[in-house]
């Protein structure tokens, strides 16, 4: 049975070794290596040769952390929670992750789609059940669960404001982690705050706007690069990294270091 629809076993102690500055977990063949496992939609999933220049962010972040934090980007377009849950997507982290690990969670964009029954959740019930069930699952393994509010699309109005576009889904997030002590990233409430300060013509250099395409949703490289270091600097804000995990989170990173990989010949 999946981990996503069976009781789970909830072990705090993950998240108070981490919270009090423990040391990195120890991974198997790596003394001194932890891992940092993405679990998210397609802002977020590592893209292909034939869908560049659409970049998520999960392939930029790598470029702000210290080489003994590993990434292990999970996240995979059009998925939301309950449909990361049911086809079974947490039991292959579960399997993987280890004491010390860290789950990056990051679901909104999807679940929203109502007229979808197999994507849609209630933002104050099932989204925030399934929210539960990843926390619940990396502390069961002794990991540290992280909750990220959505990163924001590009919407503006005609007066030039960014605008909320994921409802009531990063409230109800922010709810799941103060009642679970659950570190948050409030990407939802930063990447408004960036869209904003760009405004609406500059932020379409972030965004996958090309020649046969206007994308308000997905990134290319320089927007990957710049969400990135959005979510490395929560991570030291709410010290779930040390500045030491980290690194030239104020540099600039040339956006022709992203690279994609030829298609896999089997990938969901």
């Amino acid at each position: 049975m999946s981990v996503g629809r069976r009781a789970v076993v909830t072990a705090g102690a993950g998240l108070a070794l981490a919270l009090a500055g423990a040391s990195p977990a120890r991974s198997q063949g790596h003394p001194s290596m932890r891992t940092l496992f993405i679990a998210g939609d397609s802002t977020a999933a590592q893209k292909y040769a034939d869908a560049a220049p659409e970049t998520g962010w999960g392939m930029a972040l790598p470029f702000f952390l210290h080489r003994d934090v590993r990434v292990s980007n999970h996240a995979v377009n059009g998925r939301s929670t309950k449909s990361f849950l049911d086809e079974g997507r947490l039991d292959v982290i579960l399997a993987a992750i280890r004491p010390g690990d860290l789950l990056l969670v990051q679901f909104g964009h999807n679940d929203q789609k109502t007229a979808d029954p197999t994507r849609y959740t209630e933002p104050w019930s099932t989204y925030q059940d399934n929210l539960r069930v990843f926390v619940e699952g990396a502390r069961s393994r002794g990991a540290l669960p992280v909750l990220a509010t959505s990163v924001e699309r590009r919407k503006f109005a005609a007066d030039g404001t960014a605008l909320r576009t994921h409802g009531a889904y990063p409230a109800a997030m922010r709810a799941v982690a103060h009642a679970s002590d659950v570190p948050l990233l409030d990407i939802e409430a930063l990447s408004l705050g960036l869209w904003q300060g760009l405004g609406p013509e500059t932020t379409k250099t972030y965004f996958n706007w090309t020649a046969t395409e206007q994308d308000n949703t997905h990134f290319n490289p320089p927007g990957a690069i710049a969400v990135a270091r959005l979510v490395t600097a929560e991570l030291l804000r709410t010290r779930v990294l040390t500045p030491r995990e980290t690194r030239r989170v104020e540099d600039d990173v040339p956006a022709d270091r992203i690279t994609w990989p030829a298609p896999e010949e089997t990938r969901s």
